[in-house]
């Protein structure tokens, strides 16, 4: 969960912004929504989108493992 849910964020707004720009009117807006966020992605990939979001994916996911066994070491804290 903690993976797909950037992952997935991500791409309803890549496809979001594509609807819009088929748009009259909104095609500037659409399509410079989705150059920034390609570039924004790019960052993060070392040039490549994709990469850039199964990075992000993966940290993520790294740090909701982190918060799981941190829930888990503070409940059976608590418990004793």
């Amino acid at each position: 969960m903690s993976f797909a849910a950037p992952v997935v964020l991500i791409g309803i707004t890549l496809g979001i912004l594509a609807i819009v720009s088929w748009f009259p009117g909104f095609l500037t807006l659409g399509n410079q929504g989705l150059l920034h966020i390609l570039e924004f992605l790019a960052v993060f990939g070392e040039g490549k989108p994709l990469q850039g979001i199964v990075t992000l994916g993966f940290t993520v996911s790294i740090v909701g493992v982190l918060l799981d066994i941190l829930n888990f070491y503070r409940y059976q804290s608590l418990r004793d």
